[in-house]
């Protein structure tokens, strides 16, 4: 056993917990800056979409495409469009932006399996944490534009459906693009959910279906048209605490 490993065996119990205490401490600030960062470099992008959906499709997936083709619509429509920043969806939207009118945004996520940021992002801003990205898909997105994709998108949908739900965010456009592919899901929230009192009816009306790419920039202009993109004053406060 070498000295240093002598030394480090020898600290006692209770300076071991101070130094995880003071590493404790040194993460807050680490997070606090992840959060004041990103507001600063996307505080001009609005108004914006959050995009969601797999990492795994190859360009050439229909899904792929139909996300491209609906991102590009919404840049060129003066929208920013907000990803994740790695392939599959993410990509396809972003690359959709890219050749667009509007910003292309990455929001990369730093993984033990290193996540590949895409190629098609005019602001990439990567984080550590999570819950830090997941804040700025809410706080900066007019609207949330959801393809299929696996876990980590219905996790994503069910924290946006709950975060309305619960009026911890402003309410705003949730489309799910692909009918086929959640209509099942839809009817076990009526089936079940509502059935059985888990949540309102009108909860399903949180989410709106749309097949055809315009049709998407279609209903986010239907749901502004009377009353703009900006936040209204109470909409601000509900987001400055979210």
């Amino acid at each position: 056993m070498t000295e240093r490993n002598k030394l480090a065996n020898a600290i006692s119990p209770e300076l071991a917990e101070k130094r995880w205490s003071a590493r404790e401490s040194w993460r807050v600030f680490g997070i606090m800056s992840e959060f004041v960062e990103a507001t600063e470099r996307l505080s001009a992008i609005r108004p914006a979409v959050s995009f969601f959906g797999s990492s795994r499709l190859r360009p050439d997936h229909p899904y792929y495409l139909l996300a491209e083709k609906t991102a590009r619509l919404l840049s060129d429509a003066g929208f920013s469009v907000i990803s994740g920043g790695g392939p599959g969806i993410m990509e396809a939207a972003n690359k959709g932006a890219y050749f667009g009118r509007s910003p292309s945004v990455g929001l990369n996520i730093q993984l033990p399996h290193e996540q590949q940021s895409n190629a098609y992002q005019d602001i990439s801003q990567t984080f550590r944490h999570f819950f830090a990205r997941k804040v700025m898909f809410v706080k900066f997105a007019t609207a949330w534009v959801v393809l299929p994709g696996g876990f980590g998108t219905l996790d994503e949908l069910m924290e946006a459906l709950t975060l309305v739900q619960t009026g911890k965010t402003r309410r705003v456009p949730i489309i799910l693009v692909h009918g086929a592919y959640w209509r099942g899901l839809l009817d076990w929230f009526r089936r079940t959910l509502v059935a059985e009192g888990m949540i309102d009816a009108g909860d399903i009306d949180l989410v709106q279906i749309h097949d055809d790419p315009q049709a998407v920039v279609d209903a986010i202009f239907g749901y502004y048209e009377k009353r703009g993109f900006e936040p209204s004053d109470a909409e601000r406060e509900i987001l400055l605490n979210l």
